[in-house]
Parts: structure tokens; sequence; C-alpha cells
């Protein structure tokens, strides 16, 4: 099933330029690379975060959107685990770096942990639309594709976080 929905396309696009403004920023960027992430969750990422003008406009694959949506949770499950407490420690302190980078790092360090929560809310809400526009069409199937899609029993919990 092709999604085509403004309301579902709004929101993948604010995921995206949050993901790459708050969470994948160039103060951040070098220590999200230390996740251990498979490649195939960093490509569903990026496809949801980055591609947006590859479907903007032919639409969504349904099942393509929920299998982003669990490698995104893995995502904020392992940032939450690994870089959370750690990150500051993890970034390296450049002294040749301008006052203002400086800033803009600490504010990048500071508020990572509630910029990733932001994140999570905003994909758990995708996730809801997702299932609301998938159970209205589950009249040519019997049951909603998300059912029959692993890893979506504890998405909830995952997302709105310890």
């Amino acid at each position: 099933m092709l999604v085509k929905d403004a309301h579902i396309i709004r929101i993948i696009e604010q995921i995206g330029e949050h993901y790459r403004a708050n969470l994948s920023s160039r103060f951040v960027r070098p220590a999200l690379h230390t996740l251990a992430l498979d490649k195939q969750t960093w490509e569903s990422m990026e496809d949801l975060t980055e591609k947006i003008e590859h479907y903007r406009y032919q639409g969504f694959l349904l099942e393509e959107l929920y299998v982003q949506i669990r490698a995104a949770s893995h995502f904020v499950s392992a940032a939450r685990r690994d870089l959370v407490p750690t990150l500051r420690n993890r970034l390296s302190y450049s002294e040749a770096a301008s006052p203002n980078d400086r800033v803009l790092r600490d504010m990048a360090i500071n508020n990572f942990g509630s910029n990733l929560q932001v994140f999570a809310d905003m994909i758990y809400d995708l996730f809801k639309n997702l299932i609301n526009l998938d159970e209205s069409n589950t009249r040519q199937r019997r049951t909603p594709l998300y059912t029959s899609i692993p890893g979506f029993q504890d998405l909830e919990n995952i997302l709105k976080g310890p």
C-alpha cells in the first residue's frame, strides 16, 4: 500500500528536520557513528530522515515505513543506553574550535537527551498515524499490516523511554 497522506508526509518531514538539526548535527554526528547498529538499521534511518524527496511524490510503501520506524526505535534505544550518559566524554574538545563552536557544541551535548525524546515522540506519532491508516484500509486484508511485522510489541515502551 502506498502512503500519500499529507499529514503523514509532514510528520516524516519534521522527523527528518529534527534529526538533522538536533541529533545528527556536526557536533554530535561523530558519536552517533559509534552506536552498535547494523547497516540495515542505518540505511532505514537514512531513508526516513534524509531521503524524503525520493518518496514525497510517488508515496511511501507502508511496509517500508514500518521497517523505518522499527529502525528508529532501535536507534533511540541504543542512543539512550550508549550515548546519553557518556556523550560529553565521547566527543573531543578541540582547542582550535571557535568560542561560538564550543558554545554550540555544549548546547548540542546538553540538549541531546531531550532532543532524542522529542525524536522518539515524533516516531511514535508517526507510528500511531500509520496504524490508524493501516486499520482503516484493512478491508482488503484480514488484519492490519503492522500486526505481521516483528518488533512492534515493545515499540511504545522503547519510544516512551524509561
